[in-house]
């Protein structure tokens, strides 16, 4: 099962993956996203990969579970 990070050291709080999936994407209190949802499914899969290409400064992560 594959999982999803955001790295709060490249994250610039832009939003764009939040707007893509806010089911899998939030913003934190620092106002940076995170991953609120970190499994990766048959249902967001799309979306996540949308996000993770969509995203200015490659902050969002995959890694295998």
């Amino acid at each position: 099962m594959e999982k999803i990070k955001v790295n709060k050291e490249k994250c610039l709080g832009c939003g764009m993956c939040v707007g893509i999936n806010s089911d899998v994407f939030e913003f934190d209190d620092d106002g940076l996203a995170k991953a609120n949802n970190e499994k990766i499914t048959e249902e967001n899969e799309e979306e996540v990969k949308e996000a993770i290409n969509s995203c200015p400064v490659s902050a969002i992560e995959k890694e295998e579970k």
